[in-house]
C-alpha cells in the first residue's frame, strides 16, 4: 500500500496566490477609468436624448393646442406626448427646464446641452 508523504500536500503557495491577486488588481486598475468614462458618456447621451424628447414634445403640444411661441408648457402637459407617459429624469441627477416653445430645453447642471441643429 502506497501513501503520500505529509509534506506533499496539494494546494497553492502564498507566493502564487499573491501573484494572482496582483494581476487581478492590475487589470482592475486598467479597466476602472474606462468604465467610469463609458458610464459618463452613456449618461451624457441619455440626457441629450431626453432633451430631444422634451423639445419634440413641446413643439407637438404647441401645435395641437394652438399655442404661441411664448407659451410655456408644464411637465404634466408634455407627459402624453412622450413615449412612456412619464416626464424623463436625468440619469446624472440633474433636472430639466422646459422653457418656452421657442427656446431649447436645458439641464440644471452643465455638461449636457441640447445639440445645435
Amino acid at each position: 500500500m502506497k501513501t503520500k508523504p505529509l509534506h506533499a500536500a496539494a494546494g497553492f503557495t502564498l507566493v502564487e496566490i499573491m501573484i494572482v491577486i496582483g494581476i487581478i488588481g492590475l487589470l482592475a486598475a486598467i479597466t476602472f477609468p474606462n468604465y467610469v468614462r463609458a458610464r459618463n458618456q452613456s449618461q451624457r447621451n441619455a440626457c441629450i436624448d431626453n432633451l430631444r424628447l422634451i423639445h419634440a414634445a413641446k413643439h407637438q403640444w404647441a401645435l395641437e393646442n394652438k399655442k404661441l411661441d411664448a407659451s410655456t408648457p408644464t411637465s404634466a402637459d408634455l407627459q402624453i406626448y412622450l413615449q412612456i407617459n412619464l416626464f424623463p429624469h436625468c440619469p446624472a441627477e440633474g433636472t430639466y427646464t422646459i422653457g418656452n416653445v421657442n427656446t431649447d430645453p436645458t439641464r440644471s447642471q452643465t455638461g449636457h446641452a441640447f445639440p445645435a441643429p
